[in-house]
């Protein structure tokens, strides 16, 4: 009975963990919602004032290399997390803390769990398994508008994904840096199904272009098990569902320069249907880092070029290791 209730109380620190940032996004979106209730009807509207001036005051931290924290990075809350799936970071070659790099990952799936742990915490190793490395995850920069979110995910090494931030990261703060960036973005995350292999990638010229810019050198990597934690559901044309979901989309794309996915996972208990993501094993494969000229005005075919022999470089590690993490020899990788 002993050996059963540690088991469930594992489980049950795993599944509160995975809870954990959406109830922080949360919590940290009231402030900005409740300032005008703050400025206008209440006594404590000194708070909101305070807030917006820490803001001000601090504005060009998240864009300048943010505030880690090894504390935060190295809570025991992350080790449930990993283990919920369980997540896992593998090397393929070293790199050289002599030289930047710019870890573009793919697929995006719809939360990025395997970037997250991986690179945000310090909960698979990267510390001890790429020494003298330090990782910083690109998202979008309106999280760092957001009071209470915006010191939590600066902690763990998260910056926004805008080119002057990125920028700064590879060019002003030495060597040894690595930006990691979700290639595909939400656009991407419409694509993530069950067993599916498929990259918004053809257009996606940005982070080679940058590379080209910072001399940085560029790191395929790819999270196998990424795209099976949740269920994806894309109604038939001309129903009412699908008409709804076109809405739901047009208008968050609109708003928030984010796509909405109807996506659903399990439940609390097994078998029943939720927003938890299934306990699927999720790897993350970090490639060969290819050599890149810094180039300060680099022309399209120059681009080109080198998005080309990014693309090669990619195929090649997932097809190095789709039989070993579960995808079958006859899997292709699809970029569109």
């Amino acid at each position: 009975m002993a050996f059963f209730s540690r088991l469930n109380l594992q489980e049950g620190l795993q599944t509160s963990v995975l809870q954990w940032i959406p109830v922080y996004i949360f919590l940290g979106a009231i402030p900005i919602l409740l300032i005008p209730y703050f400025l206008l009807f209440s006594k404590f509207w000194s708070l909101a004032v305070l807030s917006l001036a820490w803001l001000a005051y601090d504005w060009n931290t998240h864009s300048q290399g943010g505030r880690r924290s090894a504390w935060v990075r190295n809570w025991t809350l992350w080790n449930y997390f990993r283990n919920y799936f369980p997540v896992k970071l593998v090397k393929t070659h070293d790199l050289s803390p002599k030289h930047n790099y710019i870890i573009a990952n793919h697929p995006h799936g719809v939360l990025s769990f395997g970037v997250f742990i991986n690179f945000a915490t310090e909960a698979t190793g990267i510390a001890r398994i790429f020494p003298s490395i330090t990782p910083f995850v690109g998202t979008l920069e309106g999280v760092f508008w957001i009071p209470i979110v915006r010191e939590y995910v600066m902690s763990m090494g998260v910056c926004p994904v805008s080119r002057s931030a990125l920028k700064y990261l590879l060019t002003q703060k030495g060597s040894g840096n690595a930006v990691v960036i979700v290639v595909g973005g939400a656009a991407e995350a419409l694509l993530c199904q069950p067993g599916a292999s498929t990259l918004f990638l053809k257009q996606r010229k940005g982070f080679v272009k940058l590379a080209l810019k910072t001399g940085a050198y560029l790191v395929p990597s790819y999270s196998f098990g990424e795209n099976e934690v949740f269920n994806q559901e894309t109604f038939p044309e001309g129903t009412w569902l699908r008409l709804l979901q076109k809405t739901f989309q047009d208008t968050f794309k609109k708003i928030l320069g984010l796509n909405f996915c109807t996506f659903h996972g399990r439940g609390l208990t097994h078998g029943s249907w939720g927003f938890l993501p299934f306990n699927r094993p999720i790897t993350t494969v970090v490639g060969e880092p290819l050599p890149i000229p810094r180039i300060k005005r680099p022309n399209q075919k120059t681009v080109d070029k080198y998005h080309a022999l990014y693309i090669s470089a990619l195929r090649k590690l997932f097809d190095q290791h789709k039989v070993e993490y579960g995808l079958p020899e006859t899997q292709e990788l699809t970029i569109i």
